[in-house]
């Protein structure tokens, strides 16, 4: 297919199977950060293709959907360094959403979401640091995850906070979600459910009107769905500290990963990129033990909440994608506020699938569930059963 919604830097790159398996016939795209064998990835920034080398081999996670009957078909764009939530890029420009082209397509793995909206392949990974697979899947309206932090191999996909970095992937049915996770995840079955449901209280004081209507009908049929359901706080402080903790350690560890780079090449940056690297680069790396322990003590506390047999319930986003060329101003207050969603699973490195609902004025918006550490494979599989539900209550799902 014609790619008429500029969602890939090399559409040209295809890369046949190199076996047979689960996704025999499927097609998939990679974000630009990911090893390909002779290939350079941009990270979305033409100074940073212009300073590294070709990959010597494929990333590991590339070579296991190939050796599964995959068909590669291009690399995606992303937002520079994969620094944004937005999915503009002022070099080689901003995907076009296909569910509300007038409306940014989420980022940083903005091309690989608009190519799965568009059908013009069946899924693809992108990489989640601070949203970057969940935002785009709410704002395209797709089915993404991000996986429990490290347990899918990451290995060759260029860097931006190492101890948040995922490779997640989305698609638009959870069925191909699921078998890329069968693939992916490196788990054991489990015979037990998840019967508890916590309802984030903050988080949902985030979302009003159409948009709460709408992740409501939903929770309605999830109360059936589930035996018991309950209301909760889950940051005694509040999620805008659980967002600063988030962004300092992040901005802390970008710099010691791209610092270095930054000062010797002086590349240039768009709007908001410029200026996040420019904070990032004044922050002090000694507070970043202090910021970890209180990293530790939320994981713990979560973990306590859910066990094995809970979910974290939460919008996505804490909207609709905003209007493309929105004031830098707008979108970086929005963006505030999409993370301190983002920041829930980004914390605690805990798995988060997020699935399309649609708006009565036809636009996507994520329903998320967090569930605990390792639960990846089961929540997959919840998903794909409330789906069913879901559509049997005449929910819409985005498809």
């Amino acid at each position: 297919m014609k790619d008429l919604w500029n969602a890939f830097m090399y559409e040209q790159l295809n890369i046949s199977p190199t076996g047979t398996g689960r996704l025999n016939g499927r097609t998939f795209a990679v974000k630009d950060v990911f090893d390909l064998k002779n290939y350079h990835a941009s990270a979305g920034n033409p100074d940073w293709l212009r300073t590294h080398h070709p990959a010597a081999q494929n990333a590991p996670v590339v070579d296991l959907l190939l050796e599964q009957g995959a068909y590669l078909k291009g690399t995606t764009h992303t937002d520079e360094l994969m620094y944004s939530l937005n999915g503009e890029n002022s070099h080689y420009g901003t995907p076009i959403n296909p569910r509300a082209e007038d409306r940014i397509p989420g980022g940083s793995s903005s091309g690989s979401a608009v190519a799965v909206a568009a059908g013009l392949v069946d899924f693809a990974l992108g990489t989640d640091t601070g949203g970057s697979v969940r935002i785009p899947s709410s704002y395209c309206g797709l089915f993404g995850i991000r996986p429990t932090h490290g347990l899918v191999n990451i290995q060759g996909v260029i860097p931006l906070a190492k101890s948040f970095d995922t490779v997640g992937w989305m698609s638009k049915n959870p069925e191909h979600l699921l078998e890329v996770g069968e693939i992916l995840l490196n788990q054991q079955e489990t015979s037990d459910e998840f019967t508890s449901l916590f309802f984030e209280k903050e988080a949902w004081s985030f979302v009003e009107g159409d948009t709460k209507e709408c992740l409501l009908r939903a929770g309605a049929v999830l109360q059936d769905f589930n035996t018991y359901c309950n209301k909760v706080n889950v940051a005694d402080e509040g999620l805008t500290k659980w967002a600063e903790l988030f962004r300092f350690i992040q901005g802390i560890e970008i710099w010691m990963e791209h610092g270095a780079w930054i000062e010797e090449v002086k590349p240039s940056f768009g709007p908001g990129i410029c200026e996040r690297f420019e904070w990032a680069s004044k922050l002090n790396a000694a507070e970043l033990s202090h910021f970890r322990k209180k990293r530790e003590v939320i994981k713990r506390n979560l973990s306590q909440l859910l066990k094995s047999n809970g979910l974290l319930v939460i919008p996505t986003a804490p909207g609709e994608a905003p209007l493309r060329h929105s004031p830098l101003e707008e979108m970086e207050q929005f963006r505030t506020r999409v993370m301190q969603l983002t920041c829930i699973a980004g914390l605690t490195g805990f798995p988060q699938v997020t699935i399309p609902l649609r708006k009565r004025n036809g636009i996507p918006i994520g329903l998320s569930f967090i569930a605990n550490r390792h639960q990846d494979l089961k929540l997959l599989k919840w998903v794909e059963r409330l789906t069913t539900l879901l559509t049997k209550r005449n929910i819409e799902i985005v498809n």
